[in-house]
C-alpha cells in the first residue's frame, strides 16, 4: 500500500517547518509568495492529500449533508436527488447518498453509517416498511436537521415536504368517475406509509362524493413495482365481475398492470380505464399513454434541500415546518372514454 503524504514529509522535504507548510497549504499570508509555490509544488510532485476529515473534525463540521431515499433507480428520486444536489454545492456542501431500498433495517443502518460520519443534516424519504423512526432519535436528541420529503413522517422536531396526496387522489379517482366508472380498483402500497394512505383516503372520498359504495375487494395492496403490477392484472382477471377503472398509486406497477391486462384482450380505456401517479418519463411511452398525477420532483428536491440550509444557516424555519408543493392531472389516452373530456 502507498504511504499517505503529510505536511511532514512536505517540510522534511524542504527543510522547513510543518507549520508553514500548513500554512503555506492553506495560502496564509504570512508566508511569502516564493514559499508557497515551493510548497504547493512539492505537495503536487509528492501526491498530498489534504485531510479535509481531520480539519472538518477540529472544525467540528463535516460540510456533508446525507440523504436516504428508497430506490436510486427511478426517475422521480433521481430528479429530486439533482434538486437536492444543486442547493447543497451552491451553498458549499457535499452528499452522501444511501438507499434503503425499501428495508426498515437497512434504513437504520444507513442512518447509523450517516451519524457516524458526522453529517451536518439529514434528509429522508422513508422505505415501504419503515413502521417507526427510533433509528432517526440520535439525530433528534443531537439536534442534527432532519428533513422528511416525499414519504413523510410527522413529527415536531422534522419539517416535511410533499404534496397534496388526498386531493390529487380524490382528483384522480373523480375524472375516472366523470369517464363514466363505477367499479374502480385501487391498487397502493403499505398504507402504514401516509403517503398512500392519504391516496387511498382521497380514492374513497371521491367515491363517496359520487354515491359510490367503497368495495374492500376492489383494493389491491403491495409493493407497487413492475412485478407486482403484472400479479395485480391476474388478480383483476379472476374478480366475478371485472373493474371498469383502475387508479394506481405509481406509474411502474399502473403500467406492467395496464401492459398484462392488455396481451389478456383487455382494451383501455374502452374496457378498462386507467390512472397512474407520479407523471414518470415511461407515462408518455407506454400505448395507450398514462394519465397520472404530475409533481416535480427536482422542485422538490431544492425545497427540501434549501429548509435543510437554512436550518443549518440557523434561520428561523419555524413558519416553513412543512411545505406543500403543488401538483396536477394530466389526463391522457388511458383514461378517455369520454372524448369530450
Amino acid at each position: 500500500m502507498m504511504k499517505e503524504i503529510t505536511i511532514y514529509d512536505i517540510a522534511d522535504k524542504l527543510k522547513i517547518s510543518a507549520a508553514t507548510v500548513s500554512r503555506g497549504l492553506k495560502d496564509h499570508p504570512l508566508v511569502n509568495h516564493k514559499t508557497k509555490k515551493l510548497i504547493v509544488d512539492a505537495a503536487e510532485e509528492m501526491g498530498y492529500r489534504s485531510n479535509y476529515m481531520a480539519s472538518n473534525l477540529r472544525n467540528q463540521k463535516s460540510n456533508v449533508i446525507g440523504v436516504i431515499v428508497p430506490r436510486l433507480n427511478s426517475s422521480f428520486m433521481s430528479d429530486v436527488i439533482a434538486g437536492i444536489e444543486k442547493v447543497v454545492n451552491d451553498a458549499n456542501y457535499n452528499l452522501f447518498i444511501s438507499q434503503s431500498l425499501e428495508t426498515m433495517k437497512k434504513e437504520a443502518s444507513n442512518a447509523k453509517a450517516m451519524l457516524n460520519n458526522r453529517v451536518e443534516g439529514l434528509l429522508v424519504s422513508l422505505a415501504y416498511d419503515t413502521a417507526d423512526i427510533a433509528h432517526f432519535e440520535p439525530f433528534i436528541k443531537r439536534k442534527i436537521p432532519l428533513v422528511f420529503f416525499d414519504r413523510v413522517f410527522e413529527h415536531a422536531a422534522c419539517p416535511q415536504i410533499y404534496i397534496d396526496n388526498y386531493k390529487a387522489a380524490r382528483e384522480v379517482t373523480t375524472h375516472l368517475i366523470d369517464q363514466g366508472c363505477k367499479r374502480i380498483v385501487h391498487i397502493t402500497a403499505n398504507l402504514l406509509r401516509s403517503v398512500y394512505s392519504e391516496r387511498f383516503n382521497g380514492y374513497k372520498k371521491a367515491l363517496e362524493e359520487h354515491q359510490l359504495e367503497f368495495d374492500d375487494s376492489l383494493l389491491i395492496v403491495n409493493d407497487l413495482s413492475s412485478q407486482a403490477g403484472v400479479a395485480a392484472a391476474g388478480q383483476i382477471l379472476k374478480m366475478p365481475v371485472l373493474p371498469d377503472g383502475v387508479f394506481v398509486a405509481n406509474d411502474l406497477c399502473a403500467i406492467s398492470c395496464m401492459q398484462t391486462l392488455k396481451k389478456h384482450g383487455i382494451n383501455i380505456p374502452q374496457d378498462i380505464a386507467f390512472a397512474g401517479f407520479n407523471n414518470d418519463p415511461t407515462a408518455c411511452v407506454v400505448e395507450p399513454n398514462l394519465t397520472t398525477i404530475n409533481y416535480k420532483g427536482y422542485e422538490m428536491g431544492e425545497a427540501a434541500a434549501k429548509l435543510m440550509v437554512a436550518h443549518l444557516n440557523n434561520y428561523d424555519v419555524k413558519q416553513m415546518h412543512s411545505v406543500v408543493l403543488r401538483s396536477e392531472l394530466i389526463i391522457r389516452e388511458s383514461s378517455l372514454r369520454n372524448k369530450s373530456s
